[in-house]
């Protein structure tokens, strides 16, 4: 979805890390031939747990602290219009609307709502979750409590995975992970843990929920204002949602699979197939009930 030329943004809410001077990080696994690595390396939301081994056997990469060269960029994405021009501010124009959306719908159900950090980065960072290099993707990491995003991430979703680029696709990208941080508190999260892969898992289905979380935002988008009460994003369009579902679609563990090794392996499946995920994103959306998003209650997500 385009912003509203006018919405004022609120850039204290990202942290932006960039600029160490690094250079791109190197993908571990050889590239997209590397099978279940490169799986998980690309996929949105990685395990925290396996974050060590996507470095390099839990080697410590320098990390890009905030301040340096790229630090000022982020303050510059004051309105809507800089969120349609650039990346990094539609970033925070969507951590924007993400954070007025979620205090107030989830205080229907008695759940308060604490913002997450929100980092953009590039090559290389530290995170509680262990040291990342750019190979991870976007993730969410519950022991320090933020999401994670390499903006040369949103170039390869297009690029290497065959998204189209527009915008809602990008921000359900944003909003996916969001959507963990809201499991996070509703503490449906750790699940990915205790069952880690497969069809059915509980990996599988925390994702899945993230994605019907990412729907139901965008159900109520466009009726998120700034401080001064004008809506955040313009009206969706068919166009939008096509967007969204074609990003879904082209992060499901089928897809990937089939990318990566010319077959697809069920039984390692982490995050769903490219159905699955058009499913329950879709899900979020026409429904906009958090009830609907039950992931865990149905035999077969």
């Amino acid at each position: 979805m385009s912003f509203n030329d006018g919405a004022q943004l609120d850039p204290s809410q990202v942290e932006d890390r960039r600029g160490g001077g690094m250079g791109r990080g190197t993908k571990i696994g050889g590239g997209i031939g590397g099978g279940i690595v490169v799986l998980l390396l690309v996929l949105l939301g990685v395990n925290p747990n396996v974050l060590g081994d996507l470095t390099g056997g839990g080697s410590q990469p320098p990390a890009v602290e905030s301040g340096g060269p790229g630090a000022g960029g982020i303050q510059e994405c004051q309105t809507g219009a800089d969120a349609d021009k650039r990346l990094d501010c539609r970033i925070t124009g969507t951590v924007n609307s993400l954070n007025a959306f979620w205090p107030d719908y989830l205080a229907q159900y008695n759940v308060q709502y604490s913002r997450p950090g929100t980092v953009i980065f590039d090559t290389a960072t530290n995170t509680g979750c262990g040291p990342a290099t750019t190979a991870v993707g976007p993730f969410y990491c519950p022991a320090d409590v933020k999401a994670y995003f390499d903006p040369g991430f949103f170039d390869e979703l297009v690029t290497r995975f065959g998204s189209s680029g527009g915008p809602l696709a990008q921000e359900y990208v944003v909003a996916h992970e969001f959507g963990h941080h809201v499991q996070n508190i509703l503490g449906t999260l750790d699940q990915a843990q205790q069952d880690p892969q497969g069809p059915q898992s509980g990996a599988v289905r925390v994702e899945l929920q993230a994605d019907c979380f990412a729907g139901l935002w965008v159900r109520h988008a466009t009726t998120q204002t700034d401080a001064s009460g004008r809506p955040f994003l313009d009206p969706l369009t068919e166009q939008d949602l096509q967007d969204a579902l074609s990003a879904a679609s082209a992060v499901g563990d089928d897809r990937i699979q089939q990318a990566a090794t010319g077959r697809v392996s069920p039984e390692s499946w982490t995050h769903g197939s490219s159905e699955q995920r058009q499913k329950w994103f879709y899900q979020g959306y026409t429904t906009g009930d958090i009830n609907k998003c039950d992931t865990f209650g149905v035999a077969t997500p």
